[in-house]
């Protein structure tokens, strides 16, 4: 959902269009774990690009070292990201355990 058709429909306040299902084709087929995966798959590609990297800073094989250092980096803030996301996901589940029924 784009800002604009945020504001209009914040200018319209017409419950229709506050409560109405938006379809949005790219995510419709999609399940949550097949995103899930992508994510993790995204993670670990980052990682074996930071791994490449180093090796090749190590060996002396770097054409650009200022790429080579971007996607170490990239690839520790990644998993950095990742860890921050199953660390609130645990916690939230472990809120849900908690609560009475």
């Amino acid at each position: 959902m784009t800002l604009g058709e945020i504001s209009t429909q914040i200018k319209g306040l017409s419950t229709d269009k506050l409560f109405s299902q938006t379809t949005n084709p790219e995510v419709e087929g999609e399940s949550f774990s097949s995103m899930l995966n992508k994510a993790i798959g995204d993670v670990n590609n980052s990682q074996v690009k930071g791994y490449e990297a180093m090796e090749s800073i190590a060996t002396g094989k770097v054409e650009n070292l200022q790429e080579a250092v971007q996607k170490i980096e990239e690839a520790e803030l990644s998993l950095k990201l990742a860890l921050e996301v199953k660390n609130k996901a645990l916690s939230a589940y472990k809120e849900i355990m908690r609560m009475q029924v």
